[in-house]
């Protein structure tokens, strides 16, 4: 192979692997805002939550009919009770991350669920005898530490109810990462899958869901009540806001788990890190100038902590992967070497 064509494809996988990661960025971006929009004016955050999933299929099934995915057009009784654990806990994290981000500013979002990777160590030893090192338990208290600056040491305080949904969000997100690994062998390890049939049932299940948490005088009152009058002239009505943002959200998390799929393959955890903190400050300045929200100096301090422990983490666990790589893995001319100096005599 010519030094010009490696020099050409080592440019096209750099272009692959910035354009994928400026788009999850930007999406999640997009996401985190529309999602906030919508929930400062709802009353039915559920229902919310469900109108994006029934959109996400939709698109799933549009791409299949256009031939632009393949995705299975099956469901079973077996089936739906081996992925039960992973749809039951993706309709509660995901309906507590939406109560999260009703009841706390856009900004400190990522505050209120900076729990999620002291509570992935801790399922990963509990679940998966995966026991943490020392740098990696320095880590976790870093970005704990950074949780405790934002919720209980900053001057501008956050509603309680939004800090206890972030913390249960942030343990439901450790053990459903936990769970979605066995989930991957129900679908015979397709990621793509997996996400379809999440997204399908998930939304099946939000129905009885929304009946039970009583939204259904909420989601009347949206269609039919002061929810179609716009509040003033050229402003948008609550229900024109809620439609517009189903939407927004819908195809940004249905384009997202098509992203993800991608990211995983061509990024390394070190890149997907460091995007993952350019999302969060990048949240934080959104947050403050489309919602007008206060940047203080405490929760400034706890997003920059969070950010270093987990910056911290991820470098830890990819200097502790290459490490075990190296003792696992002998290089075959070491092994010719060793051959050779086995068969001379003494």
């Amino acid at each position: 192979m010519s030094p010009k064509h490696d020099a050409r494809s080592q440019q096209s996988s750099r272009l692959l692997v910035t354009g994928t990661v400026l788009f999850y960025l930007v999406a999640a971006l997009c996401m985190v805002m529309a999602n906030k929009w919508v929930l400062k004016t709802t009353a039915a955050p559920l229902f919310f939550l469900f109108a994006q999933l029934v959109i996400a299929v939709v698109l799933f099934i549009g791409a299949h009919v256009a031939r632009l995915l393949v995705v299975p057009l099956y469901v079973d009784t077996q089936l739906m009770i081996q992925l039960a654990p992973t749809i039951g806990l993706n309709v509660v994290g995901l309906s507590f991350s939406n109560y999260t981000l009703k009841y706390v500013d856009a900004s400190v979002y990522q505050v209120a669920r900076g729990l999620v990777l002291p509570f992935t160590v801790l399922t990963s030893y509990f679940f998966l005898s995966a026991r943490p090192s020392l740098r990696i338990l320095f880590s976790c208290s870093i970005v704990t530490l950074g949780f405790i600056v934002g919720v209980f040491l900053d001057s501008v305080p956050m509603m309680l109810v939004g800090i206890g949904f972030g913390v249960a969000s942030s343990a439901i997100t450790a053990v459903h990462s936990v769970v979605i690994k066995k989930s991957l062998d129900v679908v015979k390890g397709s990621a793509m899958h997996l996400s379809w049939y999440t997204n399908l049932l998930s939304a099946v299940l939000m129905v009885p869901i929304i009946i039970f948490a009583g939204e259904i005088p909420a989601i009347t009152e949206l269609f039919f009540g002061s929810g179609v009058v716009a509040p003033k002239e050229g402003e948008l009505s609550e229900l024109q806001t809620f439609i517009w943002g189903s939407f927004i959200t819908g195809a940004l998390g249905f384009m997202m788990s098509i992203a993800s799929l991608l990211s995983i393959k061509i990024t390394s955890p070190i890149t997907h890190m460091v995007s993952s903190a350019v999302r969060g400050v990048a949240a934080s300045m959104l947050g403050m100038w489309l919602f007008g929200e206060i940047i203080s100096g405490g929760r400034a301090s706890s997003i920059a902590i969070i950010l270093l422990g987990s910056i911290y983490y991820t470098w830890v666990k990819h200097v502790e992967s290459q490490q075990a790589s190296k003792y696992d893995r002998v290089p075959l001319e070491d092994v010719e070497a060793g051959k050779e100096l086995g068969s001379k005599p003494e």
